[in-house]
């Protein structure tokens, strides 16, 4: 039976976890890149600018900056203050993970016409969501020298908890959403972009739900076992990663549409 405390294993999955983080990372600059276009149009005004886009743009950018920290904290070989850069990484990722449930919420709202008592639901659990990213630094980190910037403990309780919460959340969220998409809606039928525009809000509701849903499990898995500090954290990253790039997708996809929408009248 493996023994994960063990040093000889802390270390094999050291190095997992640098590979991983390098491929993930890759992941998300080629996603980031081809999606600048978007940025662009906003920046330049070609495509209008909205107060909820300040959660996309936020999401996008913050959880870039958590990426190269990452990568700075096992790259590099000089010492530096590893529990200031892990702290950062920790905080940054788990914003990452908020706004990409604040992104769908927003969606949600408006699905539901902007209905107050939605809203106030949505921000008492955005409330309680942050009041768990916000408990402060998770990890602990040291500079090991001739290696790199090492995990040497982690509350596990606190940050399964905030995955966990998560995955209610976002379960909540694609509820509402199906409800209104599915039960409620007053289309017509005889006008083509209101039918278009539901079938896309439900499909891409279900797409992020499902792939946040399976990320997040694994990542509150890993944590709950604590098989030892690199196993209890290993796919916080790529729960983020997944979270943050198909809720970008569908407020592009949303803002495109409203724009081509626009544009036809």
């Amino acid at each position: 039976m493996v023994d994960w405390k063990s040093e000889e294993v802390i270390q094999m999955d050291s190095m997992i976890f640098l590979k991983l983080t390098h491929a993930l990372l890759g992941l998300y600059l080629w996603e980031f890149f081809i999606s600048l276009d978007f940025d662009w149009a906003v920046m330049t005004g070609k495509t209008r600018f909205r107060w909820p886009l300040i959660f996309y743009f936020a999401g996008r950018y913050i959880l870039l900056f958590a990426l190269i920290g990452i990568a700075i904290a096992l790259d590099t070989q000089s010492e530096i203050n590893c529990q200031a850069l892990y702290a950062f990484n920790q905080l940054a990722g788990n914003a990452a993970v908020g706004l990409a449930s604040i992104n769908l919420s927003v969606q949600t709202v408006a699905i539901w016409s902007q209905n107050i008592w939605i809203i106030v639901l949505l921000v008492l659990i955005i409330i309680g969501h942050w009041s768990l990213i916000l408990q402060g630094i998770l990890l602990n980190a040291v500079w090991l020298p001739g290696l790199d910037c090492t995990i040497t403990n982690s509350d596990n309780t606190i940050l399964a908890a905030t995955f966990i919460y998560s995955m209610c959340f976002d379960f909540v969220v694609l509820c509402l959403s199906a409800y209104k998409l599915a039960w409620t809606h007053t289309w017509s039928g005889t006008h083509v972009a209101p039918t278009r525009l539901v079938r896309m809000l439900f499909s891409d509701g279900l797409v992020y739900f499902f792939i946040a849903f399976g990320s997040n499990v694994i990542a509150t898995t890993m944590m709950v076992l604590d098989l030892n500090p690199i196993m209890s954290v290993i796919f916080n990253v790529p729960a983020a990663i997944a979270s943050t790039i198909v809720a970008s997708r569908v407020v592009r996809r949303l803002t495109n549409f409203q724009h081509s929408a626009l544009e036809m009248m």
